[in-house]
């Protein structure tokens, strides 16, 4: 197959382990021939990913890391594509006593105070830089810690931050098996609503953790997708890249977004908005 005829797509795992790019995938690749080939990780190593000129485009939900990611030089077109939100979730008996609580920092604080379990993807992914942003809210002790990216063999090093105690687990995983980890732990988590569902409403159920805190506009998680710059990576795909936007962008495709669900639960709201000069 001939590379035009591939599209490397490096995605977070949030949206692979949904089942959404599976649902809709195989529309773009009847209408354009093209095949994409997806690779799921975090939001920071697919980003760091395409830095490397890895891929052709990212379709990931971090929105300051991407808008340097542009300013940078390494992407271009970026369009807003969906949104779903963040969930704190837990077992069903909550032994921090978070359940309605307004605001996730407090209950976070609550999951700290309380030296309940809690599960981090501690992958630098947009989950992991969410949970930190929520962490330095809560007001808690914090320490540094290094989270380890790789990318085509190679390392980087990105300095983040954890509540300190050995009740916290920094996993280095995807949200899928961050998930079923805290179930197994009986231990709480931070994770999107689209992968918690595709894990909860499963038949059967994968997980019982339940929904304990939500809502929240701190818990609200945009989607966008960029193509890599070909000026500064002539190989890439840029053409089936800006195929792949637009279609992604249009109102057929995000009508389909709208009416992907699991159980009867739409997982993503279409987003799209006017392409970016």
């Amino acid at each position: 197959m001939a590379a035009e005829d591939t599209l490397i797509l490096a995605t977070t795992t949030s949206t692979e382990n949904s089942g959404l790019l599976a649902y809709l995938h195989p529309d773009f690749e009847r209408k354009t021939g093209i095949r994409v080939k997806v690779v799921a990780k975090g939001t920071g190593a697919s980003l760091q990913l395409a830095r490397d000129g890895n891929a052709d485009l990212i379709l990931v939900h971090a929105r300051e890391q991407e808008d340097r990611f542009v300013a940078d030089g390494f992407g271009v077109m970026r369009r807003d594509v969906m949104v779903n939100d963040f969930i704190v979730i837990g077992p069903e008996t909550d032994p921090a006593g978070i359940r309605g609580a307004k605001d996730p920092a407090q209950a976070l604080r609550r999951v700290a105070q309380s030296r309940s379990p809690f599960i981090s993807r501690g992958d630098g992914s947009g989950t992991h830089i969410r949970e930190q942003q929520l962490w330095r809210r809560a007001a808690v002790p914090l320490e540094s810690e290094a989270v380890t990216l790789f990318s085509e063999g190679k390392k980087k090093r990105l300095e983040s931050v954890r509540p300190a105690g050995d009740w916290y687990l920094s996993v280095g995983q995807g949200m899928g098996k961050t998930i079923l980890i805290a179930a197994e732990k009986r231990a709480y988590t931070l994770a999107d609503r689209g992968t918690y569902y595709s894990f909860a409403l499963a038949q059967p159920a994968k997980i019982d953790l339940a929904v304990l805190c939500q809502g929240h506009e701190s818990l609200y998680n945009p989607y966008g997708v960029i193509a890599v710059n070909p000026e500064r990576y002539p190989h890439v795909n840029f053409a089936g890249a800006k195929q792949y936007i637009e279609w992604i962008a249009s109102p057929e495709i995000q009508r389909m977004i709208g009416e992907y669900k699991v159980q009867g639960k739409v997982l993503f709201h279409p987003n799209a908005a006017p392409a970016e000069q």
